[in-house]
């Protein structure tokens, strides 16, 4: 998301943190121990509570000023009772992560399936539950890579994450504070940690699961996009400077947006990290680590949530990718190799930046809806004079024409 004068062509598949029930990761040429996520349990039954909501605190005027990015839609509330007493998230994902052109890797991302077993008995959570993360780095890795190591602590450990066994509204504002907290908690250890350059940053896009409800929490321009019965529905508002709402908020706190870059650097408008562009500390600054929030309850036409850094929305719309991942869940159900047609699309497609995936499905193999049978198509060929003449002789049962 810096703006650099040299890109070399280099893909080189990057071996990521992916937190599942295998018992170990490789990142690089080195094998680190994690700890074991166990399968989902069944869920219990929630209270009913509202379909979306946007948080209200922070630049609500997003979806209305950003022509180009389509609203999360609402579902009449007249079906929402029903939808949400029939349906039971069954969840699985899949991940896959390439460098693309650059020279460096900069983007982390995180995966759990089952947050109560990863968490341990402290916890108690609606069921199911999940939690999953894309950190999109920019003026080198240490952001990131320090983000995706300490985003559990920061979470339910520094925080005082809400516990509850129901997803009524209560937990439900606990959550989202809780989030806010460690988001901006997170950004302030950046400029404390010494390993961690002052010009190195990171976005970051997180989303979690409890029972039916699912919350995204962004900061950046990575982009979480739900398919429902087929169509695409942005869950995050990029967070860009040129965007009308985010101008505003950068050129009143002294900022300025130079060629689509924030003060000439930065090509976001909120990242954690940067503190070379928010220094002094406590000052007010352009560049703000506070995320925005999207919730909504998940139905039956709900299938699958892709969660993506930029360098997949720079070449590709969000039904382009929906439809590109519904193509392949429906002809072989598998998240992974899902994720990684994504990244190979947006390779063909020639973007610039390193590329992130995460597909989060909604639905169990059994519960799948079957492909349409295929029609045979019909061949129509055309026959020379020459053959026309020879086939109309064996009809005839002519020797010549």
């Amino acid at each position: 998301m810096v703006a650099e004068t040299e890109i070399v062509c280099l893909q080189q598949s990057v071996p990521v943190l992916d937190v599942n029930v295998n018992n170990y990761f490789r990142k690089g040429n080195k094998i680190e121990e994690i700890q074991d996520i166990v399968t989902v349990t069944p869920p219990v039954s929630p209270k009913s509570f509202n379909q979306v909501r946007v948080s209200e605190p922070v630049s609500t005027d997003l979806c209305s000023s950003q022509v180009d990015i389509k609203p999360v839609e609402k579902i009449p509330d007249v079906s929402l009772e029903s939808a949400v007493l029939q349906f039971v998230p069954s969840i699985r994902s899949g991940s896959f992560a390439d460098i693309g052109p650059r020279r460096y890797m900069e983007d982390e991302h995180v995966c759990i399936d089952d947050l109560s077993s990863h968490l341990g008995p402290c916890f108690k959570f609606p069921k199911p539950n999940a939690f999953y993360g894309v950190f999109d780095g920019h003026g080198g890795p240490e952001a990131a890579a320090y983000i995706r190591k300490n985003v559990m602590r920061f979470l339910f450990e520094d925080v005082s994450f809400p516990q509850s066994s129901e997803e009524d509204d209560v937990f439900l504002e606990g959550v989202e504070s809780s989030l806010r907290k460690a988001y901006l908690m997170a950004d302030q250890a950046l400029a404390d940690d010494c390993s961690v350059s002052s010009s190195s940053g990171t976005t970051a896009l997180t989303a979690m699961i409890f029972g039916r409800f699912l919350m995204v929490a962004n900061a950046g321009d990575c982009r979480a996009v739900l398919c429902r019965k087929g169509e695409a529905i942005d869950l995050s508002q990029d967070h860009r400077p040129i965007y009308p709402s985010e101008r505003r908020r950068v050129e009143e706190l002294g900022g300025y947006v130079d060629d689509g870059y924030l003060n000439g650097v930065l090509s976001v408008s909120r990242a954690l990290g940067d503190w070379d562009m928010k220094l002094p500390r406590g000052s007010s600054s352009p560049l703000i680590a506070e995320p925005e929030f999207q919730q909504m309850v998940l139905t039956e036409g709900d299938e699958f949530l892709i969660i993506g850094c930029d360098g997949i929305w720079d070449v590709m719309s969000s039904q382009h990718a929906v439809s590109l991942v519904l193509r392949g869940l429906r002809r072989h159900d598998d998240p992974e190799q899902c994720a990684r047609d994504l990244v190979m699309e947006a390779l063909r497609l020639n973007t610039f930046d390193n590329l992130t995936v995460i597909i989060v499905c909604f639905t169990s193999l059994d519960h799948r809806e079957p492909s349409p049978p295929r029609q045979r198509r019909m061949r129509c060929c055309s026959l020379s004079a020459e053959a026309l003449c020879s086939l109309r002789s064996l009809l005839d049962g002519n020797d010549s024409c």
